[in-house]
């Protein structure tokens, strides 16, 4: 596909909060198919991680490592934010956010928190509700991404605390999805056999899930792939950690069980890219071909060997025929540099209103909005 460049050209400012926005990120690197744009949303947001909209247009960031939350707000709605507030901080890996009725959700490693009407205590916010402070507290892909699904329950990933470990009997809920009511309660599995989803959405027609998981390490530069996968019924297993991209035994856990007796993937996504958010394009600025497919996250490989360079860095999108991928391919890239070295990593995607994408980046600590047309 032919494919542009779009430079940006920025200049120094202050924000309410008294920080610089427009930093030395060098979107001009970024290229996107024709008639697309790029451009920043905020660079005051450090190791910004998932994306969460509230109703009046507030939009919630987490953190993973700076153990911080945010609220990005954009008052004159002119698509720039004009006032970054840090509503929470110190807490353990707050990897997840999610809004529902007036409340802010947030997830730790192994807490489940709830900050109620926070839309109008951003700058005093309120004492969280504990909601659950039951999960696991391994730190090792302990980190949540978290979303309301069309149930109206909170879907809580556990990941496997390893690279690759079978530990199902210590707490049946390690490698796995989880759901739950708002207030806690009717806790159970959803999906099994799942090593590490940091990113999952809802078909916009169907209702049905689909979600990223990373794969395992050390089984070389171009095995596994991480996964995207299709879960439109609670109890599927997708092979954790016996099989692995569908098709590859496990070398320690192969011989157990084999990969026919599990859910295969939609796709097969690049090996080490590490998928992390995705959404359904569910917008209207963009062309018609993007209506309801699939926009995914790599936040970018950190174990392949030099020779072999790094994976991900960038968008793709997955094009679907009914619940079938029919293509696979890079919709952003540029985050990565020719010396193998990288200015940031795509974390997130949250579509609003007027159809433009918001993407976040842990590394640089920005959100981007990718826009189409004049």
């Amino acid at each position: 596909m032919l494919r542009t460049v779009f430079a940006v050209a920025f200049t120094w400012g202050l924000i309410a909060s008294g920080s610089a926005v427009a930093q030395d990120i060098p979107l001009d690197r970024i290229t996107l198919p024709p008639g697309f744009s790029i451009e920043v949303f905020t660079a005051d947001v450090p190791n910004a991680r998932s994306l969460a909209r509230s109703p009046s247009g507030i939009v919630f960031v987490s953190t993973r490592q700076a153990g911080d939350v945010y609220a990005v707000l954009d008052r004159d709605q002119d698509n720039t934010a004009d006032e970054v507030l840090t509503i929470a901080t110190g807490l353990n890996m707050p990897n997840g956010v999610a809004f529902r009725d007036g409340a802010l959700y947030v997830a730790e490693v192994n807490r489940i928190l709830r900050y109620d009407g926070i839309e109008g205590r951003l700058d005093d916010p309120p004492t969280p509700v504990v909601v659950d402070e039951d999960f696991p507290t391994e730190r090792a892909h302990g980190w949540k991404f978290v979303r309301f699904g069309p149930d109206g329950k909170l879907y809580v990933p556990v990941g496997a605390p390893c690279n690759i470990c079978d530990r199902t009997g210590e707490d049946a809920r390690f490698g796995t999805i989880t759901r739950m009511e708002p207030d806690g309660g009717a806790q159970e599995v959803y999906a099994h056999g799942v090593r590490n989803s940091v990113g999952f959405d809802w078909h916009p027609v169907t209702g049905e899930l689909w979600f990223t998981s990373n794969g395992r390490d050390r089984l070389g530069d171009t095995s596994p792939g991480d996964t995207l996968n299709h879960a439109p019924e609670s109890g599927m297993h997708f092979g954790f950690p016996f099989c692995h991209q569908g098709d590859t035994p496990d070398p320690e856990f192969g011989e157990q069980r084999t990969c026919d007796e599990f859910s295969p993937p939609a796709q097969t996504l690049g090996p080490h890219v590490a998928s992390l958010g995705m959404r359904f394009y569910t917008g209207q600025m963009f062309p018609q071909q993007y209506r309801n497919q699939i926009v995914i996250a790599e936040h970018g490989s950190w174990n392949r060997t030099p020779e072999a360079g790094h994976t991900g860095f960038r968008l793709t999108l997955a094009t679907l025929d009914g619940n079938r991928v029919t293509d696979y391919s890079v919709f952003a890239e540029g985050w990565l540099n020719a010396d193998n070295s990288s200015w940031g990593r795509p974390v997130d995607i949250e579509v609003l209103p007027d159809g433009s994408l918001l993407v976040s980046d842990d590394t640089a600590g920005a959100i981007y909005r990718i826009t189409y047309g004049d």
